[in-house]
């Protein structure tokens, strides 16, 4: 038994390395890591690098005040961070293993002792003061103590990962709610002049019915369609009131202390210029989700090896020194001292099944963690092919809707002035004018679609997690993903 178990130890002592498989990071798809096929239109996009703080190339002082608020007093941002803490504090206590580990240990009783068990001349009834340190390391030759630091490291830029993947969600919600507010804005004022409008043509009809020009349904008509336009107002005024409760809540504050500024813009940011999306190579290294799974994928590898260290001899040296004696002055006098070393030698054998079924559970741990990664490669590549295109129609279905727009305000204009003519109905200027709402109320849409397709890209890009010190809370950064 001892030749085997010599063997054994002498073998992990001259290769010292750890149990269990080496990382190795994932490599993506040739093809994920290419172009992106809506960069194909220069007008869209472009493959210049993703701004890192790409909220501020909207150039809106309001905004970049709203987002550093958020970044620095947003609630889950701050629960993540404190889960990265946590995770951090873990990998402290477990490469503290890799240090000498002592204790003392003190203790006093009072007691008597049966007559046979004393000595001449002692008291039936003492105290008895008891003193020890003692000292242990383990010797890491399978490399469980290496594994585990491995696995709580990767378990920390999992938590990091995770914590700017809730900075790229939290940036993006702040500014989906700015334009959200400015869009509603607008479209209060685009529904306020669609209201005028039809007020002035139901006047203007009523006097005619009083002329005796129109009939009384031409003056119905008119009044209805000006009816059903003002019932869309209070829809949009409760629309906007949200999105700026929404943007209290994310900025850390309560609906009555957002500042009168966050509410000032009437009108969504947009973009004049193609928005830089990078490529595929760069999407992958920046994305946190794709980030986060990795770093689990490194940590499962590694309790694959922390499992297959139960498979060897643990061994630990120690030593220990103490006294025992009648009171503090015989502890550390002249009371008898007792001292041991020596190794200590552990080895579940040969009942290693337990052992071997938790190696095919961090195995099988493994796999699935790698499938993740997959997984979070495919999305992320889904989702920002997806903005960009949604992005791309949405200015081309814009450009149609202002053209209608335009044709519909010239319709306008030309029928009521042929309606003081006197030569078409009033039932074809009720038609123009109900068309005319229409796209004026399309366009502004359109126009808070195109200003959330933006923010949709940019979350999708993962841009703006890279920043190192947010306010008070400080930011891990990690290496980018290798490929």
């Amino acid at each position: 038994m001892q030749r085997p178990l010599l063997a054994t130890l002498s073998a992990l002592a001259l290769s010292a390395c750890a149990a269990g498989p080496n990382y190795v990071a994932p490599i993506a798809p040739v093809k994920a890591t290419g172009g992106f096929i809506g960069a194909a239109e220069p007008a869209i996009a472009t493959t210049a690098a993703v701004e890192d703080r790409w909220w501020k190339l909207y150039n809106d002082p309001v905004l970049d005040g709203l987002v550093a608020d958020a970044l620095a007093a947003n609630t889950d941002l701050r629960i993540a961070v404190a889960r990265l803490e946590k995770a951090q504090a873990s990998l402290r206590e477990v490469r503290n293993d890799r240090l000498p580990q002592t204790s003392i240990d003190a203790g006093a009783t009072y007691g008597r002792a049966p007559a046979i068990q004393r000595l001449p001349g002692m008291d039936k009834e003492n105290w008895q003061v008891d003193g020890g340190l003692s000292v242990s390391y383990e010797v890491d030759l399978s490399g469980r103590v290496r594994r585990s630091i491995e696995a709580a490291r990767g378990d920390v830029g999992a938590a990091g990962a995770e914590a700017d993947a809730v900075r790229v969600a939290i940036v993006a919600a702040t500014t989906g709610a700015y334009v959200d507010a400015a869009a509603a804005a607008e479209r209060l004022a685009v529904a306020e002049r669609v209201v005028a409008l039809l007020d002035q043509s139901a006047r203007l009809t009523d006097k005619r019915f009083e002329a005796g020009r129109a009939q009384k349904l031409d003056v119905v008509r008119i009044t209805t369609l000006r009816d059903q336009r003002a019932a869309l107002v209070p829809a949009i005024v409760a629309d906007r009131q949200a999105a700026l409760f929404r943007l209290a809540t994310l900025t850390g504050r309560t609906p009555q202390e957002l500042p009168a500024t966050a509410s000032a813009r009437t009108a969504p940011p947009r973009l004049d210029q193609p928005i830089p999306i990078g490529d595929g190579a760069a999407l992958l290294a920046r994305r946190p989700d794709i980030r986060a799974a990795e770093r689990r994928l490194a940590a499962a590898t590694a309790r694959i090896g922390v499992a297959t260290a139960e498979l060897y001899p643990q061994i630990s040296l120690g030593g220990s020194v103490g006294s025992t004696g009648r009171g503090l002055g015989d502890l550390f006098g002249a009371g008898p001292l007792r001292w041991l070393l020596g190794p200590l030698i552990s080895w579940n054998f040969p009942n290693q099944s337990a052992a071997r079924a938790r190696i095919a559970g961090a195995e099988a741990d493994s796999r699935g963690a790698l499938a993740e990664f997959d997984g979070k490669v495919l999305t992320a590549l889904e989702e920002t092919e997806t903005a960009i295109s949604a992005y791309a129609r949405e200015l081309d279905r814009r450009t149609s809707l202002q053209a209608a727009r335009d044709g519909a305000a010239t319709a306008v204009r030309i029928t009521r002035a042929r309606q003081r003519e006197g030569q078409i109905d009033t039932l074809t200027v009720l038609d123009a004018e109900r068309t005319f709402a229409d796209t004026e109320t399309d366009l502004a849409l359109s126009d808070a679609r195109i200003a959330q397709a933006q923010v949709g890209l940019f979350r999708a890009l993962g841009g703006g997690w890279q920043t190192k010190v947010v306010g008070d809370l400080a930011m891990a950064t990690y290496p980018a993903l290798s490929q």
